[in-house]
């Protein structure tokens, strides 16, 4: 493949994943928010600070701080002080963050599943090899 084509894919993949992404992320909205699911699945992985989630999430520390009240108030995360240093609180998620998490992850699942109904069996196939190949993209 020529380098003209290669950026030419490169670009229409970029926007394709962006706007699956978007479609998928902004669909169950009424249940919780996009940033607030995305910090409920990092919690998931493990507990963290304020700052660490605002890091990883790339936000400041001031939208972090109203985005963990949220959560803290619906009940999806518990804030717990740090036994090593008494000036930070650790965050973790709550039973009901992770029933909110498991809920959302199927109600995105199943709107993926209803636009992949109408398509042939060969074109999953298409579509279970390029997952793969597009896993491997992002994790470089």
């Amino acid at each position: 493949m020529s380098t003209a084509a290669r950026r030419r894919l490169a670009g229409e993949l970029r926007s394709v994943c962006m706007r699956i992404s978007r479609r998928a992320r902004f669909e169950n909205t009424e249940t919780i928010a996009p940033h607030h699911f995305s910090v409920l699945a990092r919690l998931e992985k493990s507990t963290a600070t304020a700052r660490e989630l605002a890091e990883h999430e790339c936000v400041s520390a001031p939208s972090m701080s109203r985005t963990i009240g949220a959560l803290v108030e619906r009940g999806y995360i518990a804030r717990t002080d740090d036994p090593d240093d008494g000036r930070q609180t650790i965050l973790s998620l709550t039973p009901e963050g992770r029933s909110t998490l498991r809920q959302t992850r199927r109600s995105r699942d199943e709107w993926m599943l209803v636009r992949l109904g109408d398509l042939t069996d060969e074109e999953c196939e298409v579509l279970d090899r390029a997952r793969d190949i597009l896993a491997r993209v992002a994790a470089r």
